[in-house]
């Protein structure tokens, strides 16, 4: 690892992970075992995919997570899980029960594509709420088994509510992306802040949809991926992109480097994605051709990331790099 570059975040040796396969030249490699949850793996579900994981210590557990899981009714509904090695997950068969909530956003209607931030003593989760079309509902937890409701960020149309790991400034810090009530067409990144957690404001534009003759894999709309990792570097962010090909919307996702006391300033930006539809389980499935980050564990000695994927809008698969590589692999090829 370069040892110039510094990485912030809990130490965690003992991390997911896979080596490179020999003689590959990927930045970023598929886990040999993908998918890591299959569809069936609650009684009751359809599919299982675009979920978050943080580390979390509970008896024999090391690892805790939410999970979007999609049940045969085609509810979306979010369940908690636990993990001792970030590869084997107990899911809850119940989904998860939100308290404290105001009578009027507390009626749950649907959840789907949460994330979690640890934050001082606390985990926020963030997810696509349904209040009147989708928005960002916010809930935070200290145990994984109360989850306590907050107001929701912003009125309808938003998706993809991804806070930062600490206060930037003194306030809670936010991206999130702007859409409408159906399969959006169009979406830029955003940045909002908050004293508080309940009044979000100062939006700024972080970044649009690439032109399709520079990089067509995201030349329709982006949206944040996991919670950004800070570095000495800048704040490294995995996102996805989407292009409308003959064959309907393709999702990939890629790498992009934000201020750190800035955020909504974008100093890099990947022109290459990192991971795109090629795996059967990623080409297959309820809706073929998705790779979606949600959720990401990395290492600081060590700069080990490992990146949580839904595939197809049906599975959760898992992928592996190095942090410094990523950081130049986004650097070299930069489309700003």
């Amino acid at each position: 690892m370069n040892s110039n570059l510094k990485i912030c975040g809990q130490a965690l040796p003992d991390m997911p992970w896979e080596a490179r396969p020999a003689g590959s030249k990927e930045v970023l490699w598929r886990y040999t075992q993908n998918p890591i949850i299959g569809r069936d793996a609650l009684s009751t579900s359809n599919s299982v995919f675009n979920s978050a994981v943080v580390p979390f210590q509970k008896g024999k557990y090391n690892y805790a997570g939410v999970f979007r899981c999609d049940d045969t009714n085609r509810r979306m509904r979010i369940h908690v899980g636990f993990s001792e090695d970030g590869l084997k997950w107990d899911i809850a068969e119940e989904d998860f029960r939100l308290t404290g909530g105001d009578a009027e956003i507390g009626q749950w209607v649907y959840g789907y594509d949460p994330r979690v931030a640890k934050i001082e003593d606390k985990y926020y989760v963030t997810w696509c709420n349904g209040y009147h079309g989708p928005t960002i509902g916010i809930a935070w937890t200290d145990d994984f088994e109360t989850f306590h409701q907050l107001e929701n960020a912003f009125i309808p149309f938003n998706r993809n509510g991804v806070l930062f790991p600490r206060k930037i400034d003194g306030k809670f810090a936010m991206l999130s992306r702007p859409s409408d009530n159906g399969h959006t067409a169009f979406g830029d990144i955003f940045y909002s802040e908050s004293p508080d957690m309940e009044f979000w404001g100062r939006h700024r534009h972080v970044m649009s949809p690439a032109a399709f003759e520079v990089s067509a894999w995201q030349c329709m709309k982006i949206g944040a991926g996991p919670v950004p990792i800070e570095t000495s570097e800048g704040w490294l962010l995995f996102y996805h992109g989407v292009l409308r090909s003959c064959n309907g919307y393709v999702y990939a996702f890629g790498s992009a480097l934000l201020d750190l006391d800035e955020p909504w300033k974008v100093t890099a930006r990947s022109g290459p994605y990192l991971i795109s539809p090629r795996e059967t389980y990623e080409c297959m499935g309820d809706v073929p051709n998705v790779t979606f980050p949600c959720a990401a564990l990395h290492d600081p000695a060590t700069g080990r990331v490992a990146v949580y994927y839904g595939c197809a809008d049906t599975v959760t698969g898992l992928a592996f790099g190095y942090i410094d590589e990523i950081i130049e692999f986004t650097k070299k090829n930069n489309i700003l």
